[in-house]
Formats: C-alpha cells, structure tokens, sequence
C-alpha cells in the first residue's frame, strides 16, 4: 500500500537537487540561471559540452556556493539515457526536480520535410523525454517529496497545418503530464506541465517560430506585445507553478485566452478556421 500524498509534504525549490535537460541554451539555461539562487545542487544536461562550461561559469560567478554538474549527453542516444541514470545513483545524488525542457521542432509541409528531421523529433520530444523520466522516477520518489516540470506548448492543444508533428508531439507531452501526475500524486511525486506561447528565444527554433506567427488565427496569436514573452519571463511562471504544484501553467492572460478558446471549440470548426489561415 502507498503512503498517501499528504505524509511526503510539498516539495520546495530551496535546497533542492534539480536535474535540467536542454540546458545548454534558450529555457533551459535560464532555467539553471534563475533557479541557482534556490538550488543547492543543480545537474546541466546538453550536448554542447562548451555552452554548459560557459553557463556553469556564469552561475558561479553569482551563486559560487551551488553545485554545478556539466553531464554533455545525446539524449537521442538511449544508452547515454541510461548512462546518466546509473551516474546519479552511483554517486548517490539525492535528486528531487527533473526539468524536461530538451527537445526540438521545425515548422513545414509534412510531405516534403525532411524524414530524419521528423523523426529527430519524434525521437527527442516523446521516446527520450518518455525513458528519461521512467530511468529517474526511482530517484524522485524515494526522495520525496519531489517534482517533475514538463515543457510543453500551447500547440499541444490543437492540431497545426505545418506544424504537424512538433504539435503532436507536444500533446502527447501534456497528456502524459496529466496521466502521470494523477499517478504519481500518492508518492509524492509533483507533476507539472508548462503550456506557453511564443516567445523570444536565444534558440534558432524560436526565430523560425516567431516568424510562423503570422499565419495563426486572431484568438491564437491577437498581437506581438500581447501574445509573445521572453524566456526569462516564462521561466519565472514556470518556477511559480512548479512552487505551488500548479498541474498546468500557461503565462500571461492572453495566451491562457487563447488556450481557452482553443479548446472551447469544436474541432471541425477550428480545422476550418485553420485550413482558411494556411
């Protein structure tokens, strides 16, 4: 018989192990930037070894007394996956906050993108972000109470013409974020999602999705100054909801607006409305 939720108490950021994938760049490393000040341990997951150098020395300059780990892993790759499951253990890391933020998109029609970019989507965003969260939910539950911050996106709502299969994958994200923290809730296991907009980014996916907006309907994307956040503010929400165990965040009142409406209408008339757009 599990321990009811209530015995594992709330988790909280302060003094907290944390484990941050995609760190090297965009959410990610503003994640790393703004939770050292809470941190007392903090795990940076990227495949680009001179970007995480370059980020850990930065926090250190402001937070010296956090501890940084710089793991340079190919999440894609399921033996690497693994292999940082097993370092955490054999080092005995008490890890209680796994952030999945690693993934990757591309905007296009579908028939003539490119095959391996499809699946490097489909790869990243649901087989590794799948198996990495069962690799380190062992961890996370026997240090209890403990969180799980899933980045999603408000595309996760609904179907996008060329946007096929990064939307698609994001659905699978927020559903799953659901399904699990109903699971999850017994073993103190917290279970968030973030649901965001645009937003200016230092990655090169960003751009292109900024570019994109043009062709999205009026209740999804009204105006640039309404709709589009920068980094640091979606992080700041994120780490609002990931302290009071929110199940979903989705920043800013025009883009919960949009997510409401979205949902709100039926899927026959929202496909007209979008076959129309592209």
């Amino acid at each position: 018989m599990h321990e009811p939720s209530h015995l594992h108490g709330q988790f909280h950021l302060e003094g907290s192990t944390i484990l941050i994938t995609g760190a090297s760049s965009g959410l990610g490393a503003e994640f790393a930037k703004q939770l050292s000040s809470f941190a007392k341990e903090i795990i940076l997951v990227a495949r680009r070894g001179d970007h995480l150098k370059a980020l850990s020395e930065e926090i250190h300059k402001k937070n010296p007394e956090v501890i940084i780990h710089e793991k340079v892993i190919d999440l894609s790759v399921s033996d690497q996956r693994e292999e940082l499951a097993r370092w955490i253990v054999e080092q005995k890391i008490p890890l209680n906050c796994l952030i999945n933020n690693a993934g990757c998109g591309d905007f296009g029609d579908f028939a003539s993108a490119s095959w391996l970019r499809l699946h490097e989507i489909l790869l990243l965003n649901i087989e590794a972000f799948t198996h990495l969260t069962h690799l380190l939910l062992p961890q996370l539950r026997c240090h209890a109470p403990s969180a799980i911050f899933n980045v999603g996106s408000l595309l996760g709502y609904f179907s996008t013409p060329h946007g096929a299969v990064y939307a698609a994958s994001k659905a699978f994200v927020m559903n799953f974020s659901e399904a699990l923290r109903i699971e999850e809730a017994s073993h103190g296991v917290a279970v968030s999602c973030l649901a965001s907009g645009q937003f200016y980014g230092s990655s090169k996916f960003q751009e292109k999705a900024i570019g994109s907006r043009a062709k999205l309907p009026w209740f999804v994307y009204p105006n640039e100054s309404c709709f589009v956040m920068h980094e640091k503010e979606v992080v700041q929400a994120a780490l609002k909801c990931l302290s009071h165990n929110c199940s979903c965040i989705t920043p800013k009142f025009c883009v919960k607006l949009s997510g409401f409406l979205i949902r709100m209408l039926p899927s026959f008339l929202l496909g007209k409305i979008l076959s129309k757009k592209w």
